[in-house]
């Protein structure tokens, strides 16, 4: 392939990373809306948690869409400091959605309640796996063909949300099936497990940034002021 080729070819994979962004953003927006709604109305903490945890993808997401934008418009720029911030941002809103969640899921098994029905966390975690399941597919091979170290860590964290979904998922319908209540209360903690997590990679990939390294080796003392 000529030089001129394969620029074109980095050029239009560039454009397909900057709109699984822009599609990742939108899409969870959307779907943190609708699982907000139906888990306050239904009071479905797992659903809600969900749902919250989308808002918080949304974050992850704007920090990808800039890093696509600026390495597009200049391949050569420095990384930001609002990449850096984005995550820190991000790492922060999982450990206290972690928090919440927990501290919620404790009062739900105290009190003894129950969701008065969990058939939307059904249908919402369905939907959620097939999408993210096409966009975890399409950044991979965007990634790997940009040999983008931030694109295929963000397939990665899309690749999280599937597991959420399985959870959310996997809670709803045995809460339909049999009616243990609950089995709401354990799938927050599911999400709790995950929320942690991903809080934690959230601070890891930020001081990766900070020291300049795309490594995985990278650790906080190779960083200095």
């Amino acid at each position: 392939m000529s030089t001129l080729a394969q620029k074109n070819s980095t050029v239009t994979y560039w454009q397909y990373a900057l709109w699984l962004a822009i599609f990742t953003v939108l899409y969870n927006i959307a779907e943190g809306l609708v699982s907000i709604f139906f888990g306050v109305s239904d009071e479905a903490l797992t659903l809600f948690g969900f749902g919250v945890d989308s808002f918080i993808e949304v974050m992850s997401g704007i920090g990808i869409l800039a890093m696509v934008i600026r390495i597009r418009q200049n391949p050569d720029a420095p990384r930001s400091r609002f990449e850096i911030t984005a995550l820190r941002v991000t790492g922060t809103a999982f450990y206290l959605l972690a928090v919440g969640l927990g501290v919620s899921a404790i009062y739900n098994v105290f009190i003894g309640h129950k969701p008065e029905t969990t058939l939307p966390g059904l249908i919402i975690s369905v939907i959620s796996i097939a999408m993210m399941w096409l966009l975890v597919a399409g950044k991979r091979k965007v990634g790997r063909i940009l040999n983008s170290i931030p694109i295929l860590a963000d397939a990665n964290c899309t690749l999280v949300c599937i597991y959420m979904s399985l959870v959310l998922l996997a809670s709803s319908l045995i809460y339909e099936l049999t009616g243990f209540g609950f089995v709401d209360s354990i799938g927050a903690l599911g999400l709790i497990y995950f929320s942690v997590k991903e809080g934690r990679e959230a601070f890891e990939k930020a001081n990766g940034i900070e020291c300049d390294c795309e490594d995985e080796d990278c650790k906080d003392e190779d960083c200095k002021d």
